[in-house]
């Protein structure tokens, strides 16, 4: 076996040095200049990045696949370079077997196998491709020719250049873990009841909420443009509140109620519907828009020309009663523990630091300094570090929940983090960072109807579709079936 092992090696060196000498035969043209400097561009991913940053810029399945570029990039740098090399040194080709002009002025000094940046561009166009296939046909040019540039530079043997693409075709894959691939079809829903008709927003009374995207846009242009007639009134104190002023002083009853902003928005004004059985009419307009997405909204045009038809579904809602407080209804996810905690914060470092760099900044500071939480849940006494309640059945069934497929399920989706397992914050990083979680001791997870949480020490607060909400020492959820008419 080891003789077939070392017979296929050397053939395979074999190969290699056949196909370096057909490739120093080419005639000098101006690619060889070309190939240097493709070469050199890919040089610590800053090629990919440049690219992933010019496709941010779009929103929607164009960043999405961006973001899972660069992530796919982090694993396939990570295995080709930390680990590919070091287990197996192999020498680069030897200087001399190009010609002067088509060497690279420093060449690389590391071990030869695998090619690091065959594996960062094939791993960032496999996850392109796995989020959009037109934009990874696209970008695949550019990608074999970084991996064929390692070959005409003299800097890997043909066979590093076939491990490294080997590699990133698995970081790519191996994204899903982590991060599934969300669902095009919007998320399961009841049949909608009949809904009023409506035309030019005539009956409409719209919520919005200037700003609340990415881009700090205001949505109001865009509701004139498509309801002329609806009535348009912006936050101004408590929500809920002055909602209902505004229905209860209305001249005509509203027919619809209408929110453009934030999912915290949303979730208001999606209480207020409810209570007052008004169907709602969705406009995408937050930075995430995870209920929009998961109801399977993607604009405006969409959502009025259900209006004007009157098409629509049920879905799901969930609340909360906090000790004597009025109920918090979400839409999305509920929180107890270390959460509530790292969304203040990171509401006092967003001006500074921007919402991404100070969300991740807030959860590393509140996670070295979070204490366990006793509890007792659905009458079970519980240790654990943060509660996780989301409104439907979430997927994955691990750290990072991201998709629902149903929004019809009359259930909640419950997971906490046990802090009586010994190790257990090293023991959750390990199981999250290994995709693993669900697996792990210090994970638990259930679906219920219902879940009363009783806190044993000082009260806490809870956070609701990542709006912090009042202190509480007993947490009653409970899901409520088909109590959302929205259009779409």
């Amino acid at each position: 076996m080891f003789r077939r092992v070392r017979r296929s090696l050397r053939d395979a060196s074999q190969v290699d040095k056949h196909l370096v000498r057909r490739s120093a035969e080419l005639p000098e043209t101006t690619v060889d200049r070309a190939m240097k400097s493709l070469t050199k561009s890919a040089n610590h991913g800053v090629l990919w990045f440049s690219v992933a940053g010019v496709l941010a810029l779009r929103k929607g399945k164009t960043r999405r696949a961006a973001l899972r570029g660069v992530v796919a990039i982090g694993f396939a740098s990570a295995s080709a370079n930390l680990v590919g090399k070091r287990l197996f040194p192999r020498r680069r080709p030897a200087a001399e077997l190009l010609p002067t002009y088509r060497r690279l002025t420093k060449r690389p000094t590391s071990s030869s196998f695998p090619s690091g940046h065959s594996a960062s561009a094939v791993a960032f166009t496999t996850a392109l491709a796995m989020e959009s296939p037109v934009l990874g046909a696209a970008v695949l040019p550019l990608a074999a020719a970084v991996a064929y540039s390692r070959v005409h530079t003299g800097v890997h043997w043909p066979t590093d250049v076939a491990a490294g693409a080997a590699i990133g075709v698995a970081a790519g894959m191996a994204t899903r873990r982590w991060w599934p691939m969300g669902a095009d079809e919007p998320a399961s829903a009841y049949p909608h009841s009949a809904l009023p008709a409506i035309e030019n927003g005539e009956g409409v009374l719209a919520l919005v909420n200037p700003g609340s995207g990415v881009d700090g846009q205001d949505p109001t242009e865009q509701i004139h443009a498509h309801w002329p007639k609806a009535t348009v009134i912006y936050p101004d104190g408590d929500l809920i509140e002055q909602l209902h002023k505004a229905i209860d002083e209305a001249e005509v009853p509203p027919k619809a109620l209408a929110v453009a902003g934030g999912d915290g928005t949303v979730a208001a004004v999606s209480a207020v519907a409810a209570e007052r059985h008004l169907p709602l009419v969705l406009v995408p307009a937050g930075t995430l828009n995870h209920f929009a997405r998961d109801v399977g909204i993607d604009g405006i045009q969409s959502v009025a020309d259900a209006l004007s038809a009157g098409d629509g579904v049920r879905v799901d809602l969930s609340h909360v009663d906090v000790d004597d407080h009025e109920p918090r209804w979400f839409l999305n996810t509920a929180s107890l523990g270390g959460y509530p905690d790292m969304v203040r914060l990171r509401e006092k470092l967003t001006r500074r630091w921007g919402k991404w760099p100070a969300g991740a900044l807030a959860l590393v500071r509140v996670l070295s300094k979070s204490m366990p939480l006793r509890l007792t849940i659905n009458g079970n006494p519980q240790l654990v570090w943060m509660v996780f309640v989301g409104n439907g059945s979430y997927r994955p069934k691990g750290f990072a929940p991201t998709t629902r497929p149903e929004l019809d399920k009359g259930l909640m989706d419950v997971r906490y983090i046990r802090a009586d397992v010994p190790f257990s914050r090293l023991r959750f990083v390990l199981g999250a960072v290994l995709g693993a979680l669900h697996r792990s001791r210090t994970y638990c997870h259930r679906e219920v109807q219902d879940l009363d949480v009783i806190v044993h020490g000082k009260p806490i607060r809870i956070a609701t579709d990542g709006e912090v909400g009042p202190l509480g020492t007993r947490f009653r959820f409970s899901a409520q079936p088909a109590a959302l008419s929205v259009y779409r």
